[in-house]
């Protein structure tokens, strides 16, 4: 393999996690590639909310100057997927879509997750528009608006109390969630929080001029509503971490690898970052956490390289 294919870390993925691991390796003078699919989580939502300093900034810009960062200190981007990896005494092999081989002696993986929502007609399309997944992200901008929150699972009530931290008019549609399904205290929290619970499937969003209006039931009834909430199905990205061996945690929104503190996997090399590490990682999170196994990769590489010449 020629010294064009061989790194010193490669990264896996180009949004938050891994341009802020890109960032620290390159300043640290590390031979680094991000390999970049261009699909981010967040590509439906015109803005980033929680984000200090860039609060209200689209994603497409953020990731847009951490490009522009990256490339100031040498590191190496390319638009490309990752869909073969191997590990062996020296290192990790990359195989790209492309048929390209890259060697890496440390492997980031920040490839995320994917959202998987709900069937049902019209939500999809309204995704990080009216329909929203997270009070953190989004509630600020849809205060006060008539709300309804979908409830996919028993996690939905907590979704649906946190919501009225925002608005008071709270709907809980119940939509894959029997009323049997609700305990004694989320009865009375709901009671309290004033949030009115709605048995019966939702049928469809009812969409006016380009803007929500109303969900449909499936007796045809229709709520007066202007936001709802809608909790995807998590899918964590996690097909290489499994062909390199990492250690996978079962949590109930899917498997994802046992890391320490600073992303290290249970294979010596191999490093998780952003919500290929966890399902709750927000844009800032992430890029923490994408910096902290830049940091620590350098460390390694520093001292794996120094205790090698005193071998010698």
């Amino acid at each position: 393999m020629t010294e064009n294919n061989r790194y010193e870390a490669v990264v896996v993925g180009g949004g938050a996690a891994g341009l802020s691991a890109a960032l620290v390796l390159g300043r640290a003078r590390r031979r680094t590639l991000v390999v970049d699919a261009g699909e981010p989580r967040n590509t439906p939502s015109a803005h980033m909310q929680g984000y200090l300093s860039r609060d209200g900034m689209s994603p497409a810009e953020f990731l847009a100057v951490g490009r522009e960062e990256i490339a100031r200190y040498g590191v190496e981007l390319i638009r490309d997927r990752v869909v073969d990896a191997g590990k062996d005494a020296e290192g990790f092999t990359a195989t790209l879509a492309c048929g390209r081989a890259v060697r890496a002696r440390q492997l980031v993986i920040a490839t995320g997750l994917k959202d998987e929502l709900p069937e049902i007609p019209g939500l999809a399309e309204r995704f990080g528009r009216d329909v929203v997944h997270c009070p953190y992200c989004h509630g600020w901008e849809v205060r006060d608006l008539p709300t309804g929150v979908l409830a996919t699972s028993p996690l939905s009530v907590h979704q649906a109390l946190m919501v009225t931290q925002w608005t008071k008019d709270v709907r809980l549609f119940l939509h894959e969630v029997g009323e049997s399904e609700l305990t004694d205290d989320d009865l009375r929290r709901l009671a309290a929080a004033r949030v009115e619970v709605v048995p019966g499937e939702v049928a469809e969003l009812v969409v006016t001029d380009d803007r929500l209006t109303g969900i449909r039931l499936t007796d045809g009834t229709v709520h007066d509503r202007e936001v709802l909430y809608a909790a995807p199905r998590a899918v964590p990205q996690n097909d290489l971490l499994l062909k390199l061996g990492a250690e996978l945690r079962e949590t109930p929104f899917g498997s994802y690898p046992v890391i320490d503190e600073r992303g290290l996997t249970s294979v010596p090399g191999l490093w998780a970052a952003g919500n290929a590490s966890g399902f709750a990682e927000q844009v800032i999170n992430a890029a923490s956490r994408g910096y902290r196994a830049g940091a620590a990769i350098n460390g390694e590489l520093l001292f794996a390289d120094l205790d090698a010449a005193v071998q010698v």
